[in-house]
C-alpha cells in the first residue's frame, strides 16, 4: 500500500516542473491525480506518463487567471472521483524586474496566477476537504522570505499566500484540515535555463546551499509533498517547510 492510497489530489501547474514531480510522486503512492495546467500539449504529455502508473489520472486544461472558472476545476474533480483529499496550489507566473520598473501589469500577473487562484481554489475546495479531513499544500518562496532583488511582484504574492495559509490553518484546523507550505529550491526546467544563461550567478547560488545541490523535482519536492498530504503529517499545520537544501533556516 502507498501512503496516498485512495486519495484524490488536485495539483495546479502539474504539467511541468515541481508540479509534475509532485504528480509523479503522488501516483506512485496510490493517489488519483488531476493535474491542472494552461499548456495543453505539455499537460497531455504529462498525463500519458501518469496514466502508465495510474490510469484514472486526468488533465484539466485551465487558465487560472480566469477566476470565474476556478470552481469548475474542483467540480470536475468531484464529478470524476466523488471526493477531494488534497489540494496542491503550485502554479505561479511572474516577471523579474528591478523594483522601480515593476508595473501594475507585473503585479497583476503574479497575483492573478499565484495568489488569487490559491485563495479561490481553497475556498472552492473547503466543503469537500471538510468531508475528508483533507490537506492543502501551498507554495512559498525564498524570494519572499529574503526579499530577493528583482522579485518584488513574486515575493509579494508568495508572502500573501503564506499569510492566508496561516489564517486558514487556524480557522480550518477544527475541521481536521491541514494547511502547510513548501518553500523550494528545485532543479526545474526554468532554473536550468537560467543557470545556462547565467553560469556565474548559478554557481554563486549553489555555494549558498549547504547541501550543495538543487532539489530534484520528484525525489525531493515530490516526496515532501507526499508526506504533507499523508496521515504522517496529520499533526502539522500552518508551517512553511523549507525544501531548499538548508539555504534558509526559519526561526
Amino acid at each position: 500500500m502507498g501512503k496516498l492510497d485512495g486519495k484524490v489530489a488536485i495539483i495546479t501547474g502539474g504539467a511541468g516542473g515541481i508540479g509534475s514531480g509532485i504528480a509523479k510522486a503522488y501516483v506512485k503512492e496510490g493517489a488519483k491525480v488531476a493535474i491542472v495546467d494552461l499548456n495543453e500539449d505539455t499537460g497531455n504529455e504529462t498525463l500519458k506518463e501518469l496514466q502508465q502508473i495510474s490510469p484514472e489520472s486526468i488533465f484539466i486544461q485551465a487558465n487560472l487567471a480566469e477566476r470565474s472558472k476556478l470552481k469548475d476545476i474542483v467540480q470536475k474533480v468531484i464529478d470524476k472521483y466523488g471526493k477531494l483529499d488534497i489540494l496542491v496550489n503550485n502554479a505561479h507566473a511572474s516577471r523579474n524586474k528591478p523594483f522601480e520598473e515593476q508595473t501594475q501589469d507585473d503585479m497583476d500577473l503574479s497575483f492573478n496566477t499565484g495568489f488569487y487562484p490559491t485563495f479561490y481554489l481553497m475556498q472552492a475546495a473547503l466543503p469537500y476537504l471538510k468531508e475528508t479531513k483533507g490537506y492543502i499544500i501551498n507554495f512559498a518562496s525564498g524570494a519572499g522570505l529574503n526579499g530577493d532583488a528583482t522579485q518584488a511582484s513574486y515575493a509579494a504574492a508568495k508572502e500573501a499566500i503564506r499569510a492566508i495559509s496561516r489564517v486558514a490553518a487556524n480557522e480550518w484546523g477544527p475541521f481536521g484540515i491541514n494547511v502547510n507550505l513548501i518553500s523550494p529550491i528545485a532543479n526545474s526546467p526554468g532554473v536550468q535555463a537560467w543557470a545556462k544563461a547565467n553560469p556565474e550567478y548559478y554557481e554563486g547560488m549553489l555555494k549558498k546551499i549547504p547541501l550543495g545541490r538543487l532539489g530534484e523535482l520528484e525525489e525531493d519536492l515530490g516526496r515532501v509533498a507526499v508526506f504533507l498530504g499523508s496521515e504522517d503529517a496529520s499533526y502539522i499545520t500552518g508551517q512553511t517547510i523549507m525544501v531548499d537544501g538548508g539555504s534558509i533556516k526559519l526561526r
